[in-house]
């Protein structure tokens, strides 16, 4: 299937509701090994990020997938305290610039999900098995671009993503935290969930979600 602009749109509402939903959740695991507010700050970033769309009204805002992808960039930036907000900041950043089109598919899903894995191994300097929401990325990175070399089309390639990044989330409690303030607590990070790598999970889940909200089957 095309994933188009209202898709993207769909996808920031669905993250900011699945955020909304998930905020306590969130907030406990970044508790255990970091701030306490991974949860508070995302809601508010993508509360902020639905708010301008709304104020762009049904007929007017971003024209093109990597416009809203740009949109979230910016005001998660402005608006998410933390790590947060400049790792996811730059990633959807990173990702709306290669995808500067009114539609995209398999092939252009798995360029947005490498340019979002690049950006936040840029920003954060870190890598797999280190605790972190790279560990959620990778694999959905590799997934995405099997099922697309596979012939998968957009929604499969998302499905595959999603799928891997909530693997990958749970892969990161036995793992000892080598980067970020977990790594504060040396051995003592291990048997928590990274919080990043979790709400990685959330947000590529909702992208699924959006997708099948305009195609159920």
């Amino acid at each position: 299937m095309t994933l188009d602009v209202e898709w993207a749109k769909r996808w920031v509402r669905t993250a900011a509701d699945a955020v909304a939903a998930n905020r306590d959740a969130l907030t406990e695991l970044d508790r255990q090994i970091g701030d306490g507010d991974h949860g508070a700050n995302l809601d508010r970033g993508f509360r902020a990020v639905v708010a301008r769309l709304d104020e762009a009204g049904p007929d007017g805002g971003p024209a093109q997938v990597g416009d809203v992808l740009k949109l979230v960039a910016t005001t998660l930036m402005s608006t998410v305290g933390g790590a947060a907000g400049p790792l996811y900041g730059t990633a959807f950043l990173r990702a709306s610039k290669v995808c500067g089109r009114e539609s995209i598919e398999a092939p252009s899903v798995v360029a947005l999900l490498e340019a979002a894995l690049e950006g936040i191994e840029a920003r954060g300097h870190a890598h797999t098995g280190e605790k972190t929401m790279v560990d959620a990325w990778q694999p959905a990175v590799e997934a995405a671009g099997k099922v697309a070399g596979d012939g998968g089309d957009g929604l499969a390639v998302l499905r595959a993503a999603a799928d891997a990044a909530d693997a990958g989330a749970t892969a990161t409690i036995p793992l000892v935290a080598t980067k970020g303030r977990a790594s504060y607590l040396g051995e003592r990070s291990a048997g928590h969930e990274d919080p990043g790598a979790r709400s990685t999970a959330l947000l590529l889940r909702a992208a699924v979600d959006a997708a099948e909200a305009a195609d159920p089957a």
